[in-house]
């Protein structure tokens, strides 16, 4: 056997070697030049074949095994580029490569001989390793092992790498909002409460509603047109006989919802007799008084519990009792106007001698005036030129109680008066000509944390103080309205230091404006 015997083409690509097998022109070269030698040499075949059989032989799979860890071992010292040199003789590389991976050793697919042939003769035509690009990839594909799997070789040092500038993060935005959204699986009490809330906020919207979709039915005509003469003609809100309140209503179980929504309680610091008349000095207004809503016109906090024989009623404006269906719920509520009208005949009838005895008014004294002041963290009450009730409870003889509603203001956030100024103004001449006014406020959703009209769940706490009492005159004199009035502020304030170290923030400061 010739001592330079031709190596066997080793072809990688992508860090992959394939070796084709052996090809039969170069095995029958082989033979001959064996032959060869011997004649030349006088040696007979037979002693060429006795040399043979004192070497090792080896199977061609050795051969082949071999070849690859050889390959490996050389191709361990190169860098890995990942790229392929444009060359010439690239395209004539990977054609042979194609067309002995496709004819090599142990693939019998059916192709007749004449493939092999110009298989062969093409493969002798670019020779061993002629055009051929030896590619280093990083990565190593063990697929052909049966491991399936990736693995990373010849990593480059941190020396030779390049400096990669990125641009932004697609999707880096969305992974917080700006707005919190409540879970799905929130208990069912909590839902309830929340679609009570949500109730008595949009009554009015809820009430106007109904009342054109009826008017849209001409069906209903004939009772609508007899329904608002009655309204204009009626009454029942400043007469003071209560006909249209319902206890039933007011003691239903699902105020029990509205008032655990925030959640708010009443307190009382002392007992009061049910042989006197009481005026009720509720503060602060907030925005829409869902404190005095859940002590004063429902049974959700215990207001007969802890004022046995005491029959109040919460007043809010004549103008609500002027919209069609909405008047009656308020009516059914026992809730009456807060016209002099109204509170005077509240005052002076019912009651165990008919004089009015163990009646009680509940008047939101600050009102709409009140609530442009209305921010968390502060407590501002528009009482310093409020003295109307304190006439009123002169002239019908009845004891004034101060009512202080810790977390009221808490329940939402609005526009600061000092920080848009033109906006306060507007507001104010609203509230001059229309006797309301609109403030621009906002908390939490039905189904978020952060927007809406709905406000936040924050405690109330309702705290009944000590009555002031009131000589009854027919007529106030200026003087003792004053005496009435600073003795009254004087137990708000008294109420205010008192509880604020348990109801109040720490920061919270008590103001008596205007």
């Amino acid at each position: 056997m010739a001592e330079d015997e031709p190596a066997q083409p080793e072809v990688r690509v992508r860090g992959e070697l394939h070796l084709p097998p052996k090809p039969h022109a170069d095995a029958a070269a082989e033979n001959a030049d064996a032959h060869g030698e011997g004649s030349a040499n006088g040696t007979s075949g037979s002693s060429t074949r006795a040399d043979d059989e004192e070497k090792p032989k080896l199977s061609y799979a050795a051969v082949t095994a071999a070849a690859i860890e050889e390959s490996r071992g050389s191709s361990e010292g190169h860098e890995p580029n990942g790229t392929m040199e444009e060359d010439a003789n690239t395209d004539i590389g990977n054609e042979n490569i194609g067309d002995v991976a496709s004819n090599g050793v142990g693939g019998d697919d059916g192709d007749d001989g004449d493939d092999d042939d110009e298989s062969l003769e093409r493969y002798s035509r670019v020779g061993p390793r002629a055009g051929l690009t030896t590619v280093n990839s990083p990565y190593v594909d063990d697929n052909k092992t049966g491991r399936g799997e990736t693995r990373r070789r010849n990593p480059k040092s941190a020396e030779e790498r390049s400096t990669l500038v990125s641009g932004r993060k697609a999707g880096a935005g969305w992974g917080r909002s700006g707005v919190r959204f409540a879970p799905l699986n929130v208990p069912l009490k909590r839902r309830l409460q929340t679609a009570m809330v949500l109730f008595h906020t949009l009554s009015i919207a809820t009430f106007l509603t109904l009342f054109w979709f009826l008017c849209a039915i001409p069906l209903t005509w004939p009772l609508l047109v007899p329904y608002l003469v009655y309204l204009l003609l009626s009454t029942a809100p400043t007469s003071g006989t209560l006909s249209h309140r319902s206890q039933f209503l007011r003691g239903a179980k699902v105020w029990s919802l509205f008032a655990s929504y925030f959640p708010a309680r009443l307190h009382r610091s002392e007992t009061l007799p049910p042989t006197r008349k009481y005026i009720f000095g509720y503060h602060p207004h907030g925005i829409i008084s869902h404190g005095a809503f859940a002590a004063f016109a429902t049974e959700a906090l215990g207001f007969s519990q802890l004022f046995p024989g005491i029959t109040n009623t919460l007043l809010t404006l004549d103008s609500n009792f002027r919209i069609p269906i909405y008047r009656d719920y308020l009516l059914a509520m026992g809730l009456a106007s807060v016209s002099r009208a109204s509170c005077e005949n509240l005052l002076s009838r019912g009651g165990p001698n008919g004089e009015g005895m163990g009646r009680a008014i509940t008047i939101v004294v600050g009102g709409a005036r009140e609530s442009l002041d209305a921010q968390p963290g502060t407590l501002r009450l528009v009482l310093k030129r409020r003295k109307g009730f304190i006439k009123l409870a002169v002239r019908t003889g009845a004891d004034l109680v101060p009512v202080l509603a810790f977390g009221e203001n808490e329940l939402y956030e609005q526009m600061i008066p000092q920080q848009h100024t033109w906006i306060h103004r507007l507001q104010l001449l609203i509230k001059k000509f229309l006797g309301f006014t609109v403030p621009l406020f906002h908390a939490r959703g039905v189904f978020n944390y952060d927007v809406g009209l709905m406000p936040y769940r924050r405690a109330v706490n309702i705290v009944v103080g000590r009555p002031v009492k009131v000589e009854r005159r027919k007529v106030p004199e200026d003087a003792y309205v004053n005496a009435v009035h600073e003795e009254y502020v004087a137990e708000l304030v008294r109420l205010w230091e008192e509880w604020r170290g348990d109801f109040a923030g720490g920061d919270a400061v008590l103001e008596v404006v205007e």
